[in-house]
């Protein structure tokens, strides 16, 4: 197994090496890191040459975390990636125990772990919502992410098969990832704790962006046109897309988003009259 870790960034010189270091102390050797600089104007550039040589460094024009990841997948030669947040971290057995949990269930080709959440230095115990699963998690993948990217390792055909992360999305990416991947195939999932997600500063992108659920409605919308569901899945998939779709519309009418409303309001008349 050959992983090449995938490390996007945008201004986080302060957490980067965190994140790097976690990576080369693993006690399973990676193939390659790569970070994909996606328009720093930090001293990021000047980290990766001072500290960290052996690093493949990409950079780009600022153009967003899923164009970041895009870039370092296909400049990547592993067979398998490995996606880290710039701003999370690894425990040092990280990588060695999924890969023997997927040595020991060759038919998985995705597997994500059990996360340690950290909000603003402090331990924070997850909500029951925010519990992860394995196998066909398709359902438990429709209310909003359950897989943290830096959780992930993947066969790189995966990414052959059903495409990158798509560029429209400034935020809910891996929503709309996770749910055209699950809708497919199945998810082996560790339930030890093998990251540090680290969340209460300002450049979340859950901070830079209102009304989350707009990108996860686009990407509900996208799925139930785009995709062979099973009638089960389709299902499913519209309940959430019309329910969340009412929530948005009753904060456009509040705040008089006239823009959201319309979007709103066009993605019901679709379904309301195309309900089969």
């Amino acid at each position: 197994m050959k992983i090449s870790v995938i490390i996007p960034t945008y201004n986080r010189s302060h957490v980067l090496a965190r994140a790097l270091d976690s990576v080369l102390s693993q006690t399973l050797q990676v193939h390659e890191i790569i970070v994909v600089d996606d328009g720093s104007t930090d001293q990021t550039a000047q980290l990766i040459k001072d500290k960290y040589q052996s690093v493949i460094y990409i950079e780009q024009a600022n153009q967003g975390v899923s164009a970041a990841r895009n870039a370092g997948i296909l400049k990547s030669s592993g067979d398998w990636i490995a996606l880290l947040d710039s701003d999370d971290s690894w425990l040092t057995n990280k990588l060695e125990i999924q890969y023997q949990a997927i040595k020991s269930q060759a038919n998985y080709r995705l597997c994500h772990t059990e996360e340690i959440w950290i909000r603003n230095g402090v331990r924070v115990n997850q909500m029951n919502k925010h519990q992860k699963h394995g196998g066909y998690i398709f359902e438990k993948c429709l209310p909003f992410c359950v897989i943290s990217p830096s959780s992930v390792l993947m066969e790189r055909s995966v990414f052959n098969e059903f495409g990158l992360f798509d560029e429209s999305y400034p935020a809910c990416e891996d929503y709309e990832m996770w749910l055209r991947l699950c809708a497919e195939l199945p998810v082996l999932y560790v339930e030890t704790p093998l990251i540090n997600k680290f969340g209460g500063h300002e450049d979340q992108l859950s901070r830079q962006y209102w009304g989350m659920d707009r990108f996860r409605v686009k990407a509900l919308h996208k799925i139930i046109q785009s995709c062979n569901l099973t009638p089960e899945y389709r299902y499913d998939a519209l309940g959430m897309l019309l329910q969340k779709l009412d929530i948005l519309q009753k904060g456009a009418v509040k705040h008089g988003n006239n823009e959201l409303l319309q979007f709103c309001s066009e993605l019901q008349l679709i379904y309301s009259t195309n309900q089969d």
